[in-house]
């Protein structure tokens, strides 16, 4: 059996307590992407609209946590070379797909809608997982309590939104319809990824799909007439630091992924929007303590608390 499929990995990211601990943890990372992403375009002076440029920035970033990765991965003695053609062609196309094409089409949908509007809709990422796990895997079904789960999650995601902007003017395709199709992109790849990484190391598989997902960016982003401002110590700092989250937590969600059911882990996902919220409300000079991020924060959680115990019924 290989090291990516031992029975000690198995028993440790399947854990119950490890996976509530893990997966939190993941969505803290994340978000605290939103308010760093933040000062990083004002400390490189790209416009609201600067689509090219966002691409440039996010395509450094998942390159050097690609990079990152990698490098580790190969002094641990991971078979960081020695992908055959087949299993490189998968990263490959994870790559772009996940870290890629998703991240186009989420910049582009932002620029055409409110922020309010792509945190709401972004998570739809976690319906569709859901719905897509109950077609492909045979012992991830949605069931009643799924779903009940998931809508007490996306209710919370609802609540942490109130009174953040208006919601009355009408969709786009451009807009709306781009943050959509990044959410269902992002979750078809993460469960293609999980059949990836059956037969792969999860952390190579993760180092070579950000470093292919990021040069894709920078090359889109650069064709497309994207500059990049004069970097100083601190936005060098800021964006090492959004390498290593997403080195951290892309790695950890494909591990939590590999060992459970999609729906499982997915449901977690509502946590994002919860605690980017709060984290930019702290980081910003924002108000933290408002009954809206408390509401959400028990919606989410007793959504993940409906599917994780899904199973055990």
């Amino acid at each position: 059996m290989s090291k990516a499929a031992s029975p000690y990995g198995q028993q440790f990211f399947s854990n119950p307590k490890m996976v509530l601990a893990l997966a939190t943890l993941c969505c803290v990372l994340w978000g605290s992407s939103f308010p760093a992403i933040k000062n990083g375009y004002e400390m490189l002076g790209i416009a609201q609209h600067d689509v090219p440029s966002k691409l440039i920035f996010a395509g450094y970033r998942f390159l050097l946590a690609g990079l990152c990765l990698l490098v580790l991965a190969a002094c641990m003695r991971k078979p960081v070379l020695r992908l055959d053609r087949k299993q490189f062609g998968q990263v490959a196309a994870l790559g772009v797909a996940q870290t890629g094409l998703q991240y186009v089409f989420f910049y582009i949908g932002l620029a055409y809608t409110t922020g309010v509007r792509a945190s709401i809709l972004n998570a739809t990422t976690t319906f569709f997982s859901v719905l897509l796990a109950h077609f492909v895997y045979h012992n991830d079904k949605l069931s009643p309590r799924k779903s009940i789960g998931c809508l007490l999650g996306f209710a919370g995601v609802l609540t942490v939104n109130a009174g953040g902007g208006p919601l009355t003017a009408p969709p786009s395709l451009l807009g709306e319809g781009f943050i959509v199709i990044a959410a269902f992109v992002l979750s078809a790849a993460s469960i293609y990824g999980k059949y990836v990484s059956k037969n792969m190391d999860a952390m190579v598989m993760t180092g070579w799909q950000l470093a292919i997902g990021g040069l894709a960016l920078l090359v889109g982003g650069y064709v497309t007439g994207g500059t990049l401002g004069t970097m100083t110590p601190a936005s060098t700092a800021l964006l090492v630091y959004l390498a290593l989250l997403s080195a951290v937590a892309f790695t950890v969600w494909s591990l939590l992924l590999k060992y459970n059911p999609v729906g499982k882990i997915s449901v977690f996902a509502f946590l994002v929007p919860v605690f980017g919220s709060a984290l930019s409300a702290l980081f910003l000079n924002e108000t933290i303590l408002e009954w809206k991020n408390l509401a959400a924060l028990l919606l989410v959680c007793g959504g993940i608390w409906l599917v994780t115990r899904s199973n055990q019924d």
